[in-house]
């Protein structure tokens, strides 16, 4: 069995910014990483992925995004950027290690991977993020549906689409910037529960992330009040303009799927090709549920990215973990500091 002072689950941006957190804390972590390569989820978005923030407001600690800091990067770029995050980083990486499970021992926890080793550490951080098990809805026909049913986690691009009637369901960023590529090739509606709640990109030309930093509505405790708030959509005027073509358009959503065919409220039926789901994502913690960290419905039990039920285990990239971006690239080395900092401190002790 190994052992190492600090273990990282994941090789996204949290895992990344957690190995450098423990080497400025003069710890060199081991990183656990189920895929081949580091970068999380990244590598698996749609091609035509842009970032809604700007490159100066999309960098992790200790190495600004390089180009034009205001342009706003895509999927390629960031994937590029965070493997050369790792490469320069000073930490133990090994790929291909899936944590299948977690046991707590003693003072410390002992993980079981993918190649049956074993790993022990008194100070473990969780970043797998939040990104790791997409979320399908349960909507009424759903499962009866005979057309295709896709998440955005499993859309790529376009061009299989063409001709196709889509339905993408959820008014988010991502549903949003999907459904007007996809309109280029196909007829497209966005389904929302509630209208698209449209915020400017650059009020007053500045970006909304540096007004967000400014402000203080970035960090915790202020950014608590964006529960309260519905997700909002950056636009610079090119989605909603997009929009007011008629395609994608933006409908209420159905009321039912069967079929081939979804019902409007208005009572309309249509028949559809492809519901996309663009319905967001869970944390994938199955491999923690033997420790106790997990409440009844598997979210975990913890106070601003340290366990409250188990001893030396912490998480980063969770959503609102701390603050507002949490699980974003700005956002995520932060919480990265104060996680490890406290699990280094509590393994001393």
């Amino acid at each position: 069995m190994e052992d190492s002072p600090l273990i990282v689950i994941g090789a996204g941006q949290a895992g990344l910014a957690a190995a450098w957190a423990a080497h400025r804390a003069g710890v060199r972590a081991l990183v656990l990483e189920a895929s081949d390569g580091p970068g999380g989820s990244w590598p698996h978005y749609y091609d035509g992925l842009t970032l809604f923030s700007p490159a100066r407001f999309s960098s992790l600690p200790g190495l600004p995004m390089p180009g034009d800091p205001d342009r706003y990067p895509r999927r390629d770029e960031v994937v590029d950027y965070l493997r050369d995050y790792a490469a320069r980083s000073e930490m133990d990486l090994r790929c291909g290690r899936r944590v299948e499970r977690a046991e707590r021992d003693g003072s410390g926890l002992v993980l079981t991977l993918s190649d049956g080793s074993r790993a022990r550490s008194s100070a473990v951080v969780n970043a797998t993020g939040g990104f790791g098990r997409p979320h399908r809805p349960d909507l009424p026909g759903l499962t009866d549906f005979t057309g295709t049913v896709l998440h955005a986690a499993e859309y790529r691009s376009p061009g299989p689409f063409a001709g196709r009637r889509v339905v993408v369901v959820g008014g988010g960023n991502s549903g949003v910037q999907i459904a007007a590529e996809l309109a280029g090739t196909a007829r497209v509606s966005l389904a929302t529960r509630a209208p698209v709640a449209w915020t400017e990109q650059r009020p007053l030309g500045r970006d909304v992330h540096w007004w967000f930093v400014r402000s203080g509505l970035d960090v915790a405790p202020l950014s608590r009040l964006w529960r309260r708030i519905p997700v909002l959509v950056n636009d610079d005027g090119r989605y909603r303009a997009a929009f007011a073509t008629g395609n994608p358009d933006r409908r209420e959503m159905f009321t039912r799927a069967e079929g081939d065919k979804v019902t409007w409220p208005d009572g309309t039926v249509e028949k559809v090709d492809t519901l996309l789901l663009a319905t967001g994502y869970r944390p994938a913690l199955d491999h923690l549920a033997p420790t106790g960290a997990l409440d009844a419905e598997g979210r975990p039990l913890h106070r601003g990215g340290v366990s409250t039920t188990v001893s030396g285990l912490g998480y980063v990239g969770l959503e609102f973990q701390r603050s507002f971006s949490s699980a974003t690239l700005r956002g995520v080395g932060r919480d990265a500091r104060h996680v490890v900092r406290r699990l280094l401190r509590d393994a001393r002790r």
